[in-house]
């Protein structure tokens, strides 16, 4: 019974009124049932943000406990079996496998844009009219025939969104906060991403003047409009989000929308959203295998290794029937008892610390000391605080109804052809044509310009289209989880390289211009060296990495591949290199067409050289 229940997910509702604790979602609770996802109606019952809660509706027929008695117990912990059969699928798969096999179980990555949107040389920048860096106006940014040339031009020889590099320097993103959402003028007096009063923030468009015979826009209307696309930012952004966290102001308009929010959530993306008292849960649907999305340490961005992962699903499992305060030694000694594979390996003291990091920045686990976050095993007595609500939200993935690691990948995927492309679109920084099986390219070939209309409005993004495929741009660059441009060492080498390289290798007009460009190993390596040698000291590039050229290239390259610029070439391609891929040229000089005269495809024009001008003949002078 508990792996039927497992397999179609599982969440929590709470009922009853808080204790005064501050902390995640679950807590305050004075009674908790666990519900099988989809048997009842979406959302939290009740009419208003603020209606009571009825717990009679959190108990459908058929709600069983989240294990049986038949369930291993170590130190008074039942482990869940769903969570034990994934945790043994981590610890055998490939480190590509385990990070897609996370984004299909557990749906807790965020989304991925590109933000300036290219032009306005060569061109029209994008589908919508705003071409600039700064927000448009949510009205005008949908209209995808605006431009109807745009779906011609192909990424290699568009617009671009190249910067010189002297003026690249970039203000840090902040680390927390609420995103914002682009807006008309009028819709708020104060941005709600926590602004202080006076100061409208760096992304709050000028208040433009009104004409004597201007009609004022319904300012009721204009709020809600503005309140939901924050909400929508926020749970695509960070889709586990409570009510005591670091996106703790969004909290409030999530619930005050929720209906609207799930309704919309599960009509474009098939997504469904649960909002409780104390937290809100947006789960998403997995990528597919390549999906590029891993989880990091919370503090030092380290990612994860099947082992951590596997031992993340392993704590899950004995944590979802935890007791509220649960000595940290109970906790360690239960995972070894059921920790699937081999014996303890070195490593694992540094993967458990990973682990238990997570579960904090989670808020499944209560603030801990940083000397039990440095080596658990190693420090003194602890006790944790559990909080079973937030256990229980995280996992999304359906195990019980796969066969291994690879059909729950390809289980959690599975959509119908326009809810798989607008996820795409929504999470992805660009959809390929060349990368959708072909229901999904039929049907972007029939919706390319209205399809993602919807979307873009609903998250206040801008769609750019081109030739080989559609990019939705967030210009306020906060709908990512990576930035590029960026301001670290990697980023300013990896926008650097991948502009030289499509500089060198981009089709030139005229000739057949795929999606992807093989690069030369060696093109790469004497490339990221000229950067290396010209930027790296004068703008102050980490010593480690000028000093360690290896590093450098495989972050810089980590990063594109992330930002889905470049690609692996497919495995058997002799020698093993890698593909430049078409939304790369965005970020590239215009082409220049008029090259120096013997001068090969493969080579940069020589900046000294000029086309000289026409000479026109005086009067009586032979021509």
């Amino acid at each position: 019974m508990e792996q039927q229940e497992y397999a179609t997910g599982a969440a929590r509702t709470a009922g009853g009124t808080s204790d005064g604790r501050t902390g995640g979602a679950g807590r305050g609770t004075t009674a908790a049932v666990l519900v099988v996802r989809g048997s009842g109606p979406r959302g939290v019952p009740g009419t208003g943000a603020d209606a009571p809660h009825d717990a009679s509706h959190d108990v459908p027929q058929g709600a069983v406990p989240v294990h049986d008695s038949g369930s291993p117990s170590t130190a008074g912990l039942s482990p869940d079996p769903g969570l034990l059969r994934l945790a043994r699928w981590f610890a055998e798969a490939e480190p590509g496998t385990a990070d897609d096999l996370c984004a299909a179980s557990l749906g807790l990555y965020p989304a991925r844009h590109f933000g300036a949107p290219a032009g306005p040389a060569g061109g029209p920048a994008t589908a919508g009219p705003a071409t600039g860096s700064a927000p448009a106006d949510p009205s005008a940014a949908v209209p995808l025939t605006a431009a109807p040339s745009t779906a011609e031009v192909s990424w290699w020889h568009g617009p671009t969104a190249h910067t010189p590099a002297p003026l690249r320097a970039r203000e840090p993103r902040p680390a927390g906060g609420l995103r914002r959402a682009r807006r008309d003028a009028a819709a708020l007096p104060v941005v709600l991403s926590g602004a202080k009063p006076g100061t409208p923030g760096r992304h709050r468009k000028p208040e433009r003047s009104r004409g004597a015979g201007t009609v004022p826009q319904d300012r009721s209307a204009a709020t809600t409009a503005a309140e939901r696309r924050i909400a929508a930012r926020l749970l695509v952004a960070h889709p586990l989000v409570t009510a005591s966290g670091p996106h703790a102001d969004g909290f409030p308009l999530i619930r005050r929308h929720r209906d609207w929010l799930a309704e919309r959530f599960d009509t474009l993306l098939g997504y469904r959203l649960v909002v409780g008292p104390w937290h809100a849960r947006l789960h998403k649907a997995g990528l597919g295998p390549g999906a590029t999305r891993r989880l990091e340490h919370p503090a030092t961005g380290a990612p994860f290794t099947p082992g951590g992962y596997a031992l993340l699903a392993l704590a899950l499992a004995l944590l979802v029937d935890a007791p509220e305060r649960l000595p940290l030694d109970g906790l360690l000694a239960a995972m070894d008892a059921v920790r699937p594979g081999p014996a303890a390996r070195p490593a694992d003291r540094a993967e458990l610390a990973m682990a238990l990091a997570v579960l904090v920045d989670w808020q499944v686990l209560g603030d801990l000391p940083a000397a039990v976050l440095a080596d658990p095993a190693a420090a003194g007595p602890t006790v944790l605080t559990v909080d079973r609500e937030l256990a229980r939200a995280v996992p999304v993935g359906p195990p019980a109804l796969a066969d291994d690691a690879t059909d729950l990948i390809r289980l959690a995927a599975e959509a119908e052809p326009g809810t798989a492309v607008r996820r795409r679109l929504a999470e992805t920084p660009a959809v390929l044509v060349a990368d959708l099986p072909e229901e999904q390219r039929a049907w972007l070939r029939e919706h390319g310009r209205t399809g993602p209309a919807a979307l873009a409005e609903f998250l206040g993004l801008e769609a750019e289209q081109r030739a080989e495929g559609v990019a939705l741009l967030d210009p306020a660059e906060e709908l990512t989880d990576l930035a590029l441009p960026g301001t670290d060492t990697a980023a300013q080498a990896a926008l650097l390289l991948v502009e030289r390289l499509v500089e060198e290798v981009r089709p030139l007009p005229g000739e057949t211009a795929g999606t992807d460009v093989p690069v030369p190993d060696a093109l790469i390596d004497g490339v990221l060296g000229d950067i290396a040698d010209e930027y790296g000291l004068p703008a102050g590039w980490r010593r480690d990495y000028l000093a360690d050229r290896t590093a450098l290239r495989r972050d810089a390259l980590d990063l594109l591949h992330r930002m889905g610029l470049i690609t692996p070439a497919p495995r058997g391609t002799r020698p093993p290199g890698w593909l430049l891929r078409a939304p790369a040229a965005r970020y590239a000089p215009a082409p220049d067409l008029l090259p120096a005269p013997g001068t090969g495809r493969h080579s940069r024009p020589d900046p000294a050289f000029t086309v000289p001008a026409p000479v026109t003949p005086r009067a009586g002078q032979p021509v």
